[in-house]
């Protein structure tokens, strides 16, 4: 399974999973020097960064599990520099969603778990 491409598609679906939510896509693939966050989205009283982590099962890994400290620095670091140019008044937090596609891109249904405020900035 090619994996840019699996991520690229599990990115899709879960922009699709965040808009059924209620929530507007405002950035995607945004990339720094330090780094990169999948999602940027906002509703009415949040602005989340969202790290998406797409696998065929979790049998080895859950996709949260692969975000961890240095991770988390990385998409710290990211967002900070998204806040620099762009003010906010809303609550910032950090979101994993997982997407678990069992037949790769051909999954008609992933199963999806959206994981708010999955760590903090200040841990």
């Amino acid at each position: 399974m090619n994996t840019k491409l699996i991520g690229r598609w599990g990115e899709a679906a879960a922009a699709e999973f965040l808009r059924k939510k209620g929530y507007k896509i405002v950035a995607s693939g945004y990339r720094t020097r330090l780094g990169e966050i999948d999602l940027i989205a906002e509703n009415r009283k949040t602005l989340a960064f969202v790290e998406v982590k797409t696998r065929k099962n979790d049998f080895v890994q859950e996709g949260r599990d692969a975000v961890g400290y240095t991770k988390q620095s990385k998409l710290i670091a990211t967002a900070s520099m998204y806040l620099a140019g762009h003010e906010t008044k809303k609550t910032v937090r950090f979101d994993v969603i997982e997407v678990y596609a069992p037949e790769g891109t051909d999954t008609v249904e992933p199963t999806i778990n959206h994981i708010e405020d999955a760590f903090t900035a200040d841990r």
